[in-house]
């Protein structure tokens, strides 16, 4: 089902126009720019989008291929696909659960929407963008009945603390308001929980390969769900992040 939601943001005191909507071929050139400038150099420019996975995403799932406009021009995407996930076992890595990107391995039967990755131009991020999309994506999940938004937050902060706490103390410390985490206090804000620590989720010196699974559940889900635990010890067990 196409997605279209027009609105407007604020830049201090000035409304601007935005829309979100499904990205679609005519975009690539420029979500590939978008990339390079979230991703600049020493990132290399090899693991930023290419037209052979931005083709899959509006191929195998368009639903879930999201970019925002502002004033007409194109500021940022969000793109996820669909997986059968068990919370009993959550162990997994980027390039598993995402097919590297290609997101080869969608399920339209499966019951989590799970986010491959977001992107938004650093000069317009002042806006709040990221959470309009993730707010966008929300409405994806209940308009197919899923059970819930999930995907990995790096822990960009971690590797300054990592000599004092493990990577779970670290997200509990953020969660007490100790200090913020430029993902995770993110993700927060947008409404996600954490749910697990998963070690060797993806290449990432900042957050010592760790990533922090953050889920969105479903309010209209009938399936009896726990309320949220604070995180002790380990949490529940065990690109491109969010």
């Amino acid at each position: 089902m196409a997605y279209k939601s027009e609105f407007y943001v604020f830049d201090q005191e000035k409304p601007v126009p935005v829309v979100i909507r499904n990205y679609t071929r005519d975009d690539f050139e420029e979500l590939i720019k978008i990339q390079s400038e979230c991703f600049p150099p020493p990132f290399p420019s090899e693991l930023w989008w290419n037209k052979e996975q931005l083709n899959n995403h509006v191929t195998l799932f368009p639903e879930g291929a999201l970019c925002i406009e502002v004033n007409g021009q194109l500021a940022g995407s969000l793109t996820g696909l669909c997986v059968d996930f068990n919370p009993a076992n959550p162990s997994h890595t980027w390039e598993e659960i995402t097919d590297s990107g290609y997101i080869g391995n969608h399920n339209p039967e499966g019951n989590t929407l799970y986010i491959v990755d977001i992107s938004v131009r650093p000069r317009v991020r002042k806006l709040g963008l990221g959470k309009y999309l993730m707010q966008a994506m929300y409405q994806v999940v209940i308009q197919r009945r899923l059970d819930r938004l999930l995907g990995g937050g790096r822990m960009p902060g971690f590797y300054k603390k990592a000599d004092k706490m493990t990577a779970s103390q670290y997200v509990e410390a953020v969660i007490q308001g100790e200090f913020n985490d430029p993902i995770i206090t993110f993700l927060l804000r947008c409404g996600r929980i954490p749910l697990s620590i998963v070690e060797n989720y993806l290449d990432d010196e900042e957050s010592l390969n760790h990533a922090v699974l953050m889920e969105w559940k479903n309010p209209f889900n009938f399936i009896q769900q726990k309320s949220p635990t604070p995180i002790s010890g380990e949490i529940n067990g065990n690109r491109y992040p969010i």
